[in-house]
């Protein structure tokens, strides 16, 4: 390869003329990674389950020159979410983010628990996957690429430390974190599966990332979460939109089965 015929730099993170589909758009994480993927020149749908919500976002990006649309159902309703899949002629980036509100131990048994969080944030996902199947094929006809990325989370991967959320009430109970393992495995399978037809399949595993009126609220929980960090702090929500860019765009053409972890070197300990 020359000089002259290599990708230009700047291109390979431009998300021009590609449709994402972004579940839990509305959400801390979710809206970071809606402005990242639009200003990188993407057309973002924004899903949720509150309409008003994510049009409020769509409208601020709008305003400011992006690109966005909304489309409103909740991802573990199978009918409407493959009714949607099913209307669309193309799709080049598939984002799994959305994951049910998670009630506290007090207010749901441990198997309702486990059951709601696993079919929003595992089942909902694969079927999102297989329902998008033919517009992600389009994409790669017409493209080359398609990429679907899962939202994972640092407890798919190790235990939270429950001393660092004290009496703050944030502590992840078992269900989140055994949800959030399944979809990395369920990341790693379809990566298999899918790559042979040019879909590629990674996932992102943030760490702490408080919502910014934490600090003020609980600013012990922030002050032990940023000590687990050798970066010394926790995470700021846009922080996660570059990777997703990375993800979602031509700069990681040849990555699939990989789950990139934003945790600020929480689990390099």
């Amino acid at each position: 390869m020359t000089l002259a015929t290599f990708p230009d730099h700047d291109r390979r993170f431009r998300l021009d003329g590609r449709t994402i589909f972004l579940s839990g758009a509305a959400g801390h994480l979710g809206r970071a990674m809606a402005i990242g993927l639009a200003q990188a020149g993407g057309h973002v749908i924004l899903n949720g389950r509150t309409e008003a919500t994510l049009q409020a976002l769509a409208d601020e990006l709008i305003a400011a020159g992006l690109s966005a649309s909304v489309v409103a159902f909740d991802v573990m309703d199978r009918p409407a979410a493959n009714a949607f899949f099913a209307g669309l002629d193309r799709l080049d980036v598939l984002i799994n983010n959305a994951i049910s509100g998670l009630p506290r131990k007090d207010d749901a048994s441990p198997d309702r628990l486990f059951e709601v969080t696993f079919a929003s944030g595992v089942t909902a996902a694969h079927g999102n996957i297989r329902a998008a199947m033919p517009a992600l094929e389009a994409a790669v006809a017409d493209a080359g690429d398609a990429s679907v990325i899962n939202v994972a989370s640092l407890y798919g991967r190790v235990s939270p430390r429950f001393s660092v959320y004290g009496d703050s009430g944030f502590t992840s109970g078992p269900h989140y974190g055994a949800t959030k393992g399944g979809l990395l495995q369920l990341t790693r399978y379809l990566a298999c599966e899918l790559g042979p037809k040019g879909v590629r399949v990674n996932s992102l595993s943030p760490g702490i990332f408080p919502w910014d009126d934490v600090a003020a609220q609980h600013p012990g929980f922030v002050e032990r979460a940023s000590a687990q960090s050798p970066l010394g702090r926790t995470g700021r929500a846009d922080e996660l939109a570059g990777a997703a860019v990375f993800l979602a765009a031509p700069a990681s053409t040849y990555m699939t089965g990989a789950d990139l972890l934003i945790d600020g070197g929480w689990a390099a300990w």
